[in-house]
């Protein structure tokens, strides 16, 4: 039973630093392509930041500059930190696991909560 659990999310102010964390159990994150997506308020859910197998980054452009992903075998965990952070990045963020060959597999977080407000 493949698991990702995130941790980290809570309440920052406008401007501030949060790191989130996404520890897998059950497979082994190296032969995922890793990603970040949230959903905001009456929103839907959309892609924040990848990282492929080899380690190539890619981001959406309204996080470009203030988010890094990155990604850790040994300890089977991705991370996303996160700088800067805007009253408009308030939102559930999910860790997505993904496996195109041999054959497709995709494995989701439960989410957690991130909240920007002063």
């Amino acid at each position: 039973q493949v698991q990702l659990v995130e941790s980290g999310g809570g309440l920052v102010q406008p401007g501030g630093s949060l790191g989130l964390s996404c520890a897998a159990s059950g497979t082994s994150l190296s032969f995922y392509s890793m990603g970040w997506y949230r959903q905001g308020p009456g929103k839907q859910r959309e892609l924040v930041a990848t990282i492929s197998r080899d380690g190539n980054t890619h981001y959406t452009a309204s996080v470009k500059g203030r988010f890094t992903i990155s990604r850790d075998s040994a300890k089977n965990t991705v991370y996303l930190q996160m700088s800067s952070l805007k009253p408009e990045d308030t939102a559930v963020y999910y860790c997505n696991a993904r496996q195109v060959l041999p054959i497709f597999s995709e494995y989701w977080g439960q989410g957690t909560q991130v909240t920007v407000s002063s």
